[in-house]
């Protein structure tokens, strides 16, 4: 929790929760002020794969910098259905106080983490890296791609700034989509950002041929069925590495590391995990 942007993502949900004065109503109506408290988190599901236990403890310290906080299971580890992740004690009004965001944060998290180490696990034999993309959850970004690290994936680009990636959009307005001219756009993209790694999306063999004259770091095959996968591949001869994307389910990766891609792109990790089921609960001393 060092980085700036994770810290300020924090406070923002304290913010949303307890409001401008930071106030929980209910507690310091009904919770004696001097009582003490020890809780847990725990998973209630199986397979889950833990992430942000890092985060719900900068939670806890946000609300109350006294909460001794110690994490049982660390992120990427995988716990069994009641087994605790962190348990903690302080002031029952600040643990009451931090529940519902730590355990938000921490539930998507998680399942974006379980997700990962799935389609990992099925791909495994191909040594296929599983990445994430941009389709995160705004202001939420640093904490989605870490969970997919957790699962066991990889990272792709974290932004707009730190690589460049022609997709048909951009192809379309360039030299009018010429399909033969990719080569000449990567040679274009890294005279003015020469510093950066270049890939390409292509739709067929032909924009692959097109776009390997200029060799880039990365070809991005998109939608692509598998016979033209394994041709694209052959085509890249190691030299340049291949990415598959587009509607990947995990019934259909195994499938698709077959076919020697260097990398499996999927936005489902983060835009459609959904939440494992995470509970808070006092631990009885």
């Amino acid at each position: 929790m060092r980085l700036p942007a994770a810290r300020a993502a924090v406070r923002l949900a304290l913010d949303e929760d307890l409001g401008a004065r930071w106030c929980d109503a209910t507690s310091e109506a009904l919770v004696d002020p001097k009582a003490v408290a020890t809780g847990e988190i725990y998973s209630k599901g199986t397979g889950c794969v833990v992430a942000g236990a890092t985060v719900a403890r900068a939670v806890l310290k946000a609300v109350d910098p006294k909460i001794a906080v110690r994490i049982l299971r660390p992120d990427g580890s995988t716990v069994k259905p009641g087994e605790p992740i962190l348990v903690f004690r302080g002031k029952a009004r600040s643990i009451l106080a931090a529940e519902r965001t730590a355990l938000n944060f921490m539930q998507r998290l998680c399942a974006t983490a379980t997700l990962t180490r799935r389609f990992v696990d099925a791909t495994r034999r191909y040594g296929t890296l599983i990445l994430d993309t941009r389709k995160t959850t705004p202001g939420l970004r640093v904490f989605e791609k870490y969970a997919v690290v957790c699962g066991g994936g990889t990272n792709h680009r974290l932004g707009l700034y730190d690589r460049v990636l022609m997709k048909d959009n951009h192809r379309r307005l360039w030299r009018g989509g010429d399909p033969d001219a990719l080569d000449q756009a990567v040679v274009a993209a890294r005279r003015r950002f020469p510093r950066l790694e270049v890939e390409v999306e292509v739709e067929s063999l032909r924009e692959c041929e097109s776009a390997l004259k200029a060799r880039p770091e990365w070809i991005m095959l998109d939608n692509m069925s598998c016979a033209d996968m394994r041709k694209c591949v052959r085509l890249c001869k190691g030299e340049v590495k291949t990415e598959a994307s587009g509607g990947i389910t995990l019934e259909h990766a195994r499938e698709v590391a077959a076919t020697g891609v260097t990398a499996i792109s999927l936005g489902c990790l983060t835009h459609s995990a959904g939440s494992v089921d995470l509970s808070l609960e006092w631990r009885a001393v």
